[in-house]
């Protein structure tokens, strides 16, 4: 996995889980990677996967069966899509809005790209 310098990595690892889970690869009430499984596929401190852990037990997207593992919450979708929606609207939003308005693009315009884009990667 390549990290960006502009988040803390536990949140890039975050949206990792939130992205296999929203992608159905991790379904609800299914066991997810332990800290170390996952520190070890993207090469990481477990330390830094127990605080994305932690955060998304927060969330109330994963939680903890003890002596078990971690699993995803019955509505672990619902809550992934929640959270991935709020940081998109108060962190990404703005600089789209940005770059739109800077470029003279009007959002219509983005349409076919984007429908474009979901025909190739989700059909």
């Amino acid at each position: 996995m390549e990290f960006r310098e502009s988040q803390a990595i536990y949140l890039q690892i975050a949206d990792y889980v939130c992205e296999k889970i929203l992608l159905k690869d991790w379904p609800p009430d299914q066991r997810i990677p332990s800290v170390r499984e996952l520190a070890i596929q993207v090469e990481v401190n477990p330390n830094t996967v127990m605080r994305a852990y932690d955060f998304l037990q927060q969330e109330q997207i994963i939680h903890n069966q003890r002596g078990i593992g971690f699993f995803t919450t019955p509505d672990a979708l619902k809550q992934a899509a929640r959270y991935r929606r709020s940081v998109f609207v108060e962190k990404d939003l703005p600089q789209l809005y940005r770059s739109l308005f800077l470029l003279g693009i009007e959002p219509d315009e983005l349409k076919p790209g984007f429908d474009k884009y979901k025909k190739q990667n989700f059909s």
